[in-house]
Order: C-alpha cells, then sequence, then structure tokens
C-alpha cells in the first residue's frame, strides 16, 4: 500500500521512478504561446510532473490488455451476434448455447465487419456475409471459405479471439493485443474495485454498510450504457474529481432529498488518497472522502457566497484500472454505483453506469428491479450523470488535439487525476495504438459524414447492413 499524496494547499503530487515502455506514440500537436501572453504561476502539473505520466499521455486510444464490460447479458440473447469497438479493435460477439464467444470483427480477406450482417450455418463457426470466409469462434481459425472449400489459405490463419467472463448480468472481454497470450490473462477480479466486507479492515468506512460486489453471488446490476462525445480519459477523471460537485447543484435528486451540497472539497492530508499496486488483485486508489483528510469548502468571501447546514450524502469514490469508478453508498443505502468509460475512438467513449445492490430473495430482486426502474435510473443515472457528459463534452476541444494536456493549470483539488495518471502510466498492461482501419481512424471519412448528414449519432453498436 502506498500513501503518498500532497497535502493541503502546497499540493505536490508523489515522485514516481517505475515507467512502462510506450510502443505507439501518437504525434500531438504542440503550441507555441506567445510570451506576451504568458503569465507566471504555480503549476502542480509543471514539466517534471508532466514527465511522471507521458504514457497516460499518450493512451488516447485506451488501455489494452484488460478486462472491459461489453454487453448486457440481455443485449445478447441465444444465438445473437452484436459488433462493438473497444480500443480502437472491432470485437464481434455470439452467444451459443448460452456460451459468449468474442473474436475480432474483422475478415483477414478484405476488413469486413462480419457482425454488419450476421452469417452462421452451424454452432461453431461466423461466416463473413461478404465472401464465405468461415472462422471457428473458439479459436478464431479459418476453417472454410463457403464458396472456395479448397483453396489452400483455409488452416492457415485467422483471427484473434478474445477471452469472456459473464457474471452480474454483463458480459466482460479481455481486450489483448493479437499477440498478448492467452495463458497471461489474468483473472476478472485483477481489473474490478476491492470487495467488501473482504476489505473493510484495509479501508475502513464505519459511515455506511458494506459496498456490494458484482462478483457477489447474490449481487444484482441494473444499469445503462451510452456513447460519449469525448476521449475516455476526460471522462474518467471527471467521475472522480472532486472539485466539480458546483455542476450538480441544481440536480433533481439533490433538490428532491433536500440535500446541500458544499462548494467544493479539497484535500488537508498527506494521506488523502492511498494508491494500492496488488500482486494478486486490483491496482487503485482510495479517496478517503468524508474524514478528516478532506475538508468542504463553505464559504467564498471573494464572491460572497456561504453554505449553511451542509446536508448530503455520504459516500466514498475509488478509482481502477483500466478505468473503473466504484462509488459506495451511492445513490442510496446498501447500493454501489460502478462506471466504467470504454474507450471506443480516441475521441468517443462508452459510458457505463451500473448500480449494484445484494439481494437475498425474489422478493427483494423486484423491489430493486421496481426501484431502480421509477426512482434510480430516472434520477441518479440519466438526471445526476447527465451533467457529467455535458462537463466532459465542454473540456473535449480542449485536449482533443493533445495540447490540452500541457496547457491546462491545476490546483490543489486535482490531486486526484494527478495521482491517477501517474498510477496509470506505470501499472497499465499496454497502450492501445491509435486505430487503423477502423471506424474514427478517419475523421472525415465518407461515411462519417454521411452519418452526420443523416442525423446518426456516434455509436457502439455496429450498424447493420440491409439489403
Amino acid at each position: 500500500m502506498d500513501e503518498q499524496q500532497p497535502s493541503g494547499h502546497e499540493v505536490s503530487p508523489p515522485e514516481e521512478d517505475k515507467v512502462v515502455d510506450v510502443r505507439a506514440k501518437k504525434p500531438v500537436r504542440r503550441r507555441t504561446k506567445d510570451s506576451s501572453d504568458a503569465k507566471p504561476s504555480v503549476r502542480l502539473n509543471d514539466q517534471k510532473t508532466q514527465s511522471q505520466y507521458e504514457p497516460y499521455k499518450e493512451a488516447a486510444w485506451g488501455f489494452i490488455n484488460h478486462w472491459y464490460p461489453a454487453v448486457f447479458s440481455s443485449e445478447l440473447q441465444e444465438d445473437q451476434v452484436e459488433g462493438v469497438q473497444i480500443c480502437g479493435i472491432p470485437i464481434v460477439l455470439r452467444r451459443v448455447d448460452g456460451q459468449v464467444y468474442a473474436l475480432k470483427d474483422r475478415c483477414v480477406h478484405r476488413g469486413v465487419r462480419m457482425s454488419a450482417k450476421p452469417m452462421c450455418f452451424n454452432k461453431e463457426t461466423i461466416s463473413c456475409w461478404y465472401h464465405g470466409f468461415t472462422f471457428n469462434l473458439k479459436t478464431g481459425n479459418l476453417d472454410t471459405i463457403v464458396g472456395n472449400p479448397d483453396d489452400k489459405l483455409i488452416g492457415t490463419t485467422g483471427v484473434t479471439t478474445y477471452p469472456v467472463h459473464e457474471v452480474c448480468g454483463i458480459v466482460f472481454v479481455f481486450v489483448r493485443e493479437d499477440e498478448f497470450p492467452l495463458e497471461d490473462v489474468p483473472p476478472l477480479r485483477h481489473d474490478l474495485p476491492v470487495m467488501f466486507p473482504e476489505s473493510s479492515e484495509r479501508f475502513p468506512h464505519p459511515l455506511w454498510p458494506a459496498a456490494p460486489h458484482i462478483l457477489h453471488e447474490d449481487a444484482i446490476g441494473l444499469g445503462i450504457h451510452r456513447t460519449g462525445e469525448s476521449n475516455w480519459r476526460v471522462a474518467c477523471e471527471n467521475g472522480f474529481d472532486n472539485a466539480h460537485i458546483l455542476i450538480h447543484q441544481d440536480n433533481m435528486i439533490v433538490q428532491s432529498n433536500n440535500w446541500v451540497l458544499p462548494l467544493g472539497i479539497r484535500p488537508v492530508s498527506n494521506d488523502c488518497i492511498t494508491t494500492f499496486e496488488d500482486d494478486d488483485g486490483p491496482t487503485g486508489l482510495m479517496q478517503w472522502l468524508f474524514s478528516d483528510r478532506w475538508e468542504p469548502i463553505l464559504e467564498n468571501k471573494k464572491l460572497g457566497i456561504s453554505v449553511n447546514g451542509v446536508n448530503g450524502r455520504m459516500y466514498r469514490t475509488s478509482f481502477y484500472l483500466p478505468g473503473v469508478l466504484l462509488v459506495e453508498n451511492w445513490p442510496e443505502e446498501y447500493i454501489a454505483q460502478y462506471e466504467w468509460y470504454v474507450p471506443i475512438t480516441d475521441d468517443t467513449y462508452e459510458y457505463w453506469e451500473v448500480l449494484v445492490k445484494r439481494c437475498a430473495t425474489p422478493e427483494e430482486v423486484e423491489q430493486f428491479k421496481y426501484r431502480y426502474r421509477t426512482v434510480l435510473e430516472p434520477m441518479a443515472l440519466n438526471g445526476f450523470n447527465d451533467c457529467d457528459l455535458y462537463a466532459r463534452e465542454s473540456m473535449q476541444d480542449f485536449y482533443g488535439d493533445g495540447s490540452g494536456w500541457d496547457d491546462e493549470q491545476l490546483v490543489d483539488t486535482d490531486v486526484s487525476p494527478i495521482t491517477w495518471r501517474k498510477l496509470a502510466s506505470r501499472c497499465n498492461r499496454g497502450i492501445a495504438k491509435p486505430g487503423v482501419g477502423v471506424n474514427g481512424s478517419v475523421k472525415a471519412s465518407s461515411l462519417r459524414l454521411r452519418d452526420v448528414s443523416e442525423g446518426v449519432p456516434s455509436r457502439y453498436f455496429v450498424r447493420k447492413v440491409e439489403f
């Protein structure tokens, strides 16, 4: 366990000496400020600090060789085929006899996405609808070609397969590089939050019940996912940004519960955040909110505003590789909110919002579903989190060309993203290469322009071919 965080008003993020190898750097356009515009400032993210998270700055397309949610179980029925894109990698999913298979959704022949017009002649294979190249679901091998069954290419090539783990109503896929050994794939729990009450002694939380975990046998997960129009890093840093309470002041869930929120929250202790890199567990950071390590800001004398009688929901956030947020005790007791920010391209991500609760009986399951449908989804996942979607989009232009990481001027409340950037830089299993030959690799392609002209929004699922 590593507790090395900045304190109070003189925040100086910890130095790290371990940095991962950056294998695929994407050139970014650097802006040179005119000296007449320059103003002296004390920056938390000076060049020395930024040098400690260069790999993170290069990870515009995400971290590869990690587990990501791909679809809800309900979105992939028996014998159904769907295509998604994660970290710039096209993936086709098919469920057969209850088992989900995941393969690279790019035919080796001419690069066609097989999921665009599913063609399956048996339970063992999936075929490309264009020229009939047929791949084994388990191995990815090219088993045959529909109209050319004696070709010498058969049996000599194939597509990459991806391990799958289905739990709590979610299908997770280990999105790997083609050469990443299957025997080195870690268990799913390594890319999920820590478990409670199993970790309660390590991370005490006396103010609320133990947070449920999706790996608990009696856990029920209900949620949504939708496509966000920004880079995944901008999205994930918004998720645990303790200074952005301001944007939620007028939310319906806040007002309906008569909550009074502080103006902000800032760190006042060197141990306000704990980072951990477990050999047999997740890698992440724990923010010790609602403790004496952070203080609420109740007054801004310059603006003549103050907050009296703060009355809000007690919660705690923690964040994990490859980009998973856990919010304990939110939006109600005995519920935890999980969020994933799944990279699609370098300017879109799939925003997963899942509420998890432990239910001991079928009656409790139905009560949770009813509460979720009538209150929690409309007020918490949509109403409350809609503000976050808009906030992320408002930052995208600044970070979109890569220059924002150099130009941003961070303050002491930004200790959380700085700590995360360093941790992610040294502990990720690989940096996704810029997408090649996939949706979003060419920003002004005719297909993207057609979608815009037809009013088709950015999407996560493959658009099916109909003819």
